[in-house]
């Protein structure tokens, strides 16, 4: 491979990281999930995986599915503290890393001699670090390596090139490949394109007439699994947000506000320990129906002060004024990564 790049993926991070803490849960179904009505999965064990219980799946229907697991509630600041441990690892072993979370990174292992011994060297020294065990998929792309790591789950170790890729995943649903959704899915699948080989045979002439001249050949691509993005080593948040779910939902303006001001103020009180200010402050706003609502405004000047995200939130919540009850809040400062200026009180339809 003239370019080899390797994707890390942490095994059921959070659950792996808690039972370093509880050894005697190891081998039981395991789940990590707030316990309010509305809390949704973090992450589940493979114990727990073979009831259906997913990262994201309603803990309530977790408990129902699986009675026996153990629920756990999470703690991100322990989670955070073990990821810098797994990435000082991966930095001390390739000089090139990509952190895309607290549990993945991609590594650039061109150049290197015997690349797959030293994907192996990496993973190994992971578990010998940190205890933690990791999946590895290592190709000529960032596409091939993520699609790769995932393959063999968990402990698993995948080298493919791109040519192996097509073959090993032509009978995929093209939803396998990160980017391509659920209602692109349904779309292709509509018109008879139901896996990656499909879509990579299907026309060109075709995707752009379903999905317009911009992602119809990007599809295609993703397919053939050809991508050549490089990895980004000084990756910029372009925002921070703090959100809140309701155990009921919120009629009145009058129980909303505070809640915006709590979130406010925790959300700057964390941009201002990471020496962060953005010019754009927005609202999320969840209704009953599950519908989304987003409204932003940008200012002339970045701010992380409390007072001014504060204001503008509550500002941009009274011109909502959320026409059904209300399930979910959130705040969020955007365009940290942003050194120009704009006009004031630009309107900005989506965070």
């Amino acid at each position: 491979m003239e370019r080899c790049i390797a994707h890390v993926d942490m095994d059921a991070f959070y659950v792996s990281v808690e039972l370093q803490r509880r050894p005697e849960l190891i081998g039981k179904p395991v789940v990590v999930a707030g316990s309010s009505p509305r809390a949704v999965v973090t992450t589940a064990s493979y114990e727990a995986r073979k009831f259906g219980v997913q990262s994201a799946t309603p803990a309530e229907w977790a408990r129902r599915r699986c009675p026996d697991a153990v629920f756990i509630p999470p703690d991100f600041e322990h989670y955070r503290a073990r990821s810098r441990e797994v990435m000082e690892v991966l930095r001390a072993q390739v000089e090139t890393v990509e952190i895309v979370g607290l549990d993945e990174a991609y590594l650039d292992l061109t150049g290197i001699d015997r690349p797959r011994a030293a994907a192996r060297r990496i993973k190994e020294a992971v578990r010998e670090a940190t205890g933690l065990v990791c999946s590895i998929g290592v190709g000529p792309s960032k596409l091939v390596a993520k699609v790769a790591s995932d393959a063999e789950k968990p402990d698993g170790f995948v080298f493919l090139s791109r040519e192996e890729a097509c073959a090993r995943f032509a009978a995929a649903s093209p939803g396998l490949v990160p980017g391509i959704g659920p209602k692109t899915v349904k779309r292709l699948e509509e018109n008879d394109i139901r896996t990656l080989g499909d879509l990579a045979a299907a026309p060109t002439e075709q995707l752009v007439e379903l999905f317009g001249p911009r992602l119809g050949p990007h599809l295609s691509n993703l397919a053939r699994f050809e991508d050549d993005r490089l990895l980004e080593t000084d990756r910029v948040a372009k925002s921070e947000s703090r959100e809140t779910t309701f155990d009921r939902d919120l009629r009145r303006l009058d129980e909303m506000e505070p809640v915006v001001v709590k979130l406010a103020d925790e959300l700057c009180a964390g941009l201002v320990r990471a020496g962060q200010s953005g010019r754009t402050i927005g609202i999320k706003v969840r209704l009953d129906d599950f519908s989304i609502h987003t409204r932003a405004r940008s200012l002339a000047e970045p701010t992380n002060d409390s007072a001014a995200v504060t204001r503008i939130a509550l500002a941009l919540l009274r011109d909502f004024d959320p026409p059904r009850p209300v399930r979910l809040l959130g705040v969020r400062v955007a365009g940290l990564d942003e050194g120009s200026s704009v006009g004031d009180d630009q309107l900005a339809l989506a965070l």
